[in-house]
This record gives C-alpha cells, sequence and structure tokens, in this order.
C-alpha cells in the first residue's frame, strides 16, 4: 500500500449522476421499538455480545439501556445526571459509553451494575463523542470540542491524545481499519484524517472547499465511505491511490445525509435527514445507483449513527422521535 503522504499528492475527483438500475439494493424492511422514556433521543445502537442484546445510549436521558428485539423487553441503566452519554458500543467486558458532557469514559458492568469511569486529563473541552475498538480490544476516539482524536488502553487505564491540526476541526464520526488504524470525519472543515503507526495524524483534504463530512466507514481492502453533510454527496477514498470519487444524494443539496454505515457486500447506506420523514437509502458501488428510500415510519427527526449487524443483515439506528430502528436487507 502507498504511504498516506503519497495518496494526499494524488487526491482526484470524479462527480457522476445516479442512474436508475435494476443492480440497486432492495428497499429493506424497517421496525421501529418505540422508547417509553419521553424526549431522550436514543441513539447509537450496538449489537451483542450475546443473543438478542442491542445496546444504546439516551443522550438526553443519562441512560444506558439494552433492546432484546425478540421479545421488546427494556432494561433501563441510570447514570449520573448530565453525563450526556453519547455513544456506546460493548464485548464481554460491559458496555463503553462515552461521557460527553461529563469528560470520561465509562465501563458498565450489566451483571451488577457497576460503573468504572475512565477520566480524560489536559486542558480544554474533553468530550469523548464516538468510540471504536481496535484489534486489541482498546478504544479509539474523538473529541469533538477539544479537537482530538483519542486512544484508550482499556486494562493499563493509559491513553494518548493527537491534536488535530486544523483548527476547529471538529473530529466526529470515527471507525477503525481492520489494521487497527482510525480514520475520522473532521466535520468542521473538508477533511478526513487518520493517526499512523508513528503516532501522527495525516489531514486528506476533499476536493470541494464546501464539504462536511460527518460520517464514515472503511472497507476491509481500504475504501473510506463518507457523506458531505452539507452538500449532499456520497464519497469514496481509496486509501492505496488516494483517489476520491463522490455522487450527489437523491435528496440533493437539501438531503443532509448524516448516519451511514457499510453492509456485507461493501455497498454503502445512509440516512438524509434533510426530507421530513427521513429516508434511508442504499447505493450499489458497481451500478452506481441508489435504492428506492424507505421512509422512517416515526419521521425520524434526525438519525445520528448506524451500525450493521452481519449475523441478522440489518441496519440498527436510534432517532430524535423516540424510538429504535432495525432496517432488515433482502
Amino acid at each position: 500500500m502507498k504511504s498516506i503522504a503519497a495518496a494526499l499528492t494524488s487526491l482526484t475527483l470524479a462527480l457522476s449522476v445516479p442512474v436508475a438500475s435494476a443492480e440497486a439494493p432492495a428497499t429493506p424492511n424497517l421496525k421501529e421499538w418505540d422508547i417509553p422514556w419521553d424526549n431522550t433521543r436514543p441513539r447509537d445502537p450496538w449489537v451483542g455480545p450475546g443473543e438478542n442484546t442491542v445496546w444504546f445510549v439516551g443522550q438526553a436521558g443519562d441512560y444506558l439501556a439494552t433492546l432484546n428485539p425478540e421479545t421488546g423487553d427494556l432494561k433501563r441503566y441510570r447514570l449520573d445526571p448530565g453525563t450526556g452519554p453519547h455513544n456506546v458500543i460493548a464485548d464481554e467486558r460491559g458496555a463503553f459509553y462515552a461521557g460527553n458532557q461529563a469528560e470520561h469514559i465509562g465501563l458498565l458492568d450489566p451483571e451488577n451494575g457497576e460503573i468504572r469511569k475512565f477520566r480524560l486529563e489536559g486542558e480544554g473541552p474533553k468530550d469523548v463523542h464516538t468510540m471504536a475498538f481496535d484489534a486489541n480490544g482498546d478504544i479509539f476516539f474523538t473529541e469533538q470540542g477539544g479537537n482530538r482524536i483519542g486512544w484508550l488502553d482499556v486494562d493499563q487505564y493509559d491513553y494518548r491524545m493527537f491534536d488535530v491540526e486544523t483548527e476547529w476541526a471538529r473530529p466526529y464520526g470515527l471507525v477503525v481499519s481492520k489494521d487497527s488504524r482510525p480514520w475520522v470525519a473532521l466535520f468542521g472543515t473538508n477533511k478526513l484524517a487518520t493517526v499512523d503507526a508513528r503516532g501522527e495524524i495525516h489531514e486528506i483534504t476533499l476536493p470541494r472547499e464546501g464539504a462536511r463530512p460527518r460520517r464514515l466507514d472503511i472497507t476491509d481492502d481500504g475504501q473510506v465511505w463518507y457523506v458531505d453533510y452539507a452538500k449532499g454527496y456520497l464519497g469514496r477514498l481509496t486509501i492505496d491511490s488516494g483517489d476520491i470519487q463522490e455522487w450527489p444524494v437523491p435528496g440533493g443539496v437539501d438531503a443532509y445525509p448524516y448516519a451511514m454505515a457499510l453492509d456485507d457486500q461493501g455497498r454503502p447506506w445512509f440516512v438524509e435527514t434533510g426530507p421530513s420523514p427521513n429516508r434511508l437509502i442504499g447505493f450499489d458501488p458497481e451500478s452506481e445507483s441508489f435504492s428506492e428510500p424507505a421512509t422512517i415510519p416515526s419521521g425520524g427527526g434526525t438519525v445520528r449513527h448506524m451500525v450493521f449487524d452481519g449475523k441478522t443483515r440489518s441496519l440498527w439506528f436510534g432517532t430524535d422521535t423516540n424510538t429504535v430502528v432495525r432496517a432488515s436487507l433482502r
């Protein structure tokens, strides 16, 4: 693979117009669960570990919760007032949450409800935003207001912070490649970023100055897909060559694509949050065609983050209309 430095010098842009095609992804089936804790902004579902367990956070309600999609049963774990949980990821150790307003990462033991807090030090905001596991089970995370990318060694309670050079870059969506390298959408500017093995941040400038990437995902063969929230584009960076290709989304400049995730065929799915109701749309890279939009029954309000569950071939997301949604792919 070429170095990032080489890739940064070879960025190109190709704009394509979406076309209708029989190869477009089929419209998924959507099922919503109403969350009984009103106006709590359930968000950022995470599937597992274990069967029939879907974690999510109540950002405006200061809680972690689980949903059993088979029975509809819910269980809530209350957090300290003012925690503002923003994101959750879970494994056999428990559920890690981003204490966005309380400047920590928390680890909840679901067996006894005990919480271990990993507090962050240093100057400026420490607003943990989005987290992802690396191959060793440690955690990369972003700080939007703090303008930093962080890495937490969970077992040793050690962490490293990497300052983004561009001011007010707003590190936002984050994913980790299979070789444990983080990739970040810098929502405050028209850039993506990554941290190399030496701990150096590399910023990749997108060709359109007005672009504002917000969420992203990565394939095993090194293609970073992202959505441009500000101008209504779906984009792809090929890491090896540095090439960038973009497609205007069906909803156009007022679509405000936000949550996104890749499925098991490498196809990106995203939610247009500009229309009411919000619309879930898939894209087939080979035919360069978009699926028919699937409207969210409750309206959605805003869908902020999405994950794909390979076992059930389904996308999961929360909504500002106080629901958790499963989109089953065909």
